[in-house]
């Protein structure tokens, strides 16, 4: 089958909306049937074996299939804003970031694209693209998908937003993320369930989990570490993130605060004294607009 014709009745992720991509009609990610970017460039603000000496080679796709309430990135995400490219542009811009010296090539939401993103990848590898590749995804995946990217994924690099369901209907109306995250990453792990690096420091294959502590909701994030730890210990790396940063009013008061310092390190101290040893943690000031990209569409 064509990658192309699994956007006929696309269930690429648990949404699984059943509408015709092809022929115009649009799910909950509203992405159509062509990839859609907001920008590719050398990011140097990701974990330091993801960012490397010269950046991370990294892709912002428009649309989202999650399209939560507090995302920094929602004139993208949820508005849709962004360039459509076609397949062979696509493989170009993999190589332009490689030549530029990228540690790797980073794609940033991903998910309701991959039928194109694989055929992108696969021309891009025949054209000469060696870099690893990173799938930096929401982590509200379908197993099936996951499994579609087997072989051509080198680094799993998916967030882990919520442990109760309650919370994930509250900011992102959807009802089976704890479900639907737990089983992708357990596949993604599967496939890679090692971090490997290189002589410089950088992962090259394996998994890393992004958890992005929200306001007032501390508890939750503990859940998720606790988890994390009981299911993986130390095959893979954690990546425990403060920089919630309100970019827009919420109709839920905690979306409009910050994550405090002393509300941080508490959340450090605990994944610390569970056993957690592999883990990345941010220091200085991360709550700030200056870490959300201008959208140039370049």
């Amino acid at each position: 089958m064509c990658m192309n014709q699994l956007l006929d009745k696309c269930k690429i992720c648990p949404r699984n909306c059943l509408v015709n991509r092809n022929k115009g009609q649009l799910g909950v990610c509203r992405a159509g049937n062509k990839i859609k970017i907001a920008k590719a460039y050398l990011h140097m603000w990701e974990e330091p074996p993801i960012t490397g000496k010269k950046g991370s080679g990294t892709i912002f796709f428009s649309n989202c299939n999650l399209r939560c309430l507090y995302c920094q990135n929602y004139y993208i995400s949820e508005e849709g804003n962004g360039v459509e490219i076609d397949i062979q542009r696509f493989s170009d811009v993999c190589l332009d970031l490689q030549e530029k010296g990228a540690t790797n090539i980073n794609l940033v939401t991903p998910t309701h694209y991959i039928p194109l993103i694989i055929e992108g990848l696969k021309l891009a590898k025949s054209r000469g693209l060696c870099i690893p590749i990173v799938y930096n995804s929401s982590g509200y995946e379908t197993v099936d998908t996951i499994k579609m990217l087997d072989g051509i994924i080198d680094v799993y690099l998916p967030d882990f937003k919520y442990y109760s369901n309650e919370l994930a209907i509250k900011y992102s109306l959807c009802k089976d993320y704890f479900k639907y995250a737990t089983e992708s990453i357990k596949e993604m792990v599967r496939q890679k369930p090692k971090c490997i690096f290189d002589k410089d420091g950088n992962i090259i294959s394996g998994v890393i989990v992004r958890h992005l502590i929200i306001p007032k909701k501390e508890d939750d994030s503990k859940k998720i570490l606790k988890y994390l730890y009981d299911e993986y210990k130390n095959k893979i790396y954690i990546s425990i993130m403060n920089q919630y940063t309100p970019v827009r009013d919420c109709k839920y008061s905690e979306l409009n605060e910050t994550v405090s310092d002393l509300v941080y390190n508490d959340v450090i101290d605990y994944a610390w004294n569970i056993g957690i040893r592999h883990a990345f943690i941010q220091d200085g000031k991360t709550q700030s607009d200056s870490f959300i990209p201008k959208w140039d569409f370049k």
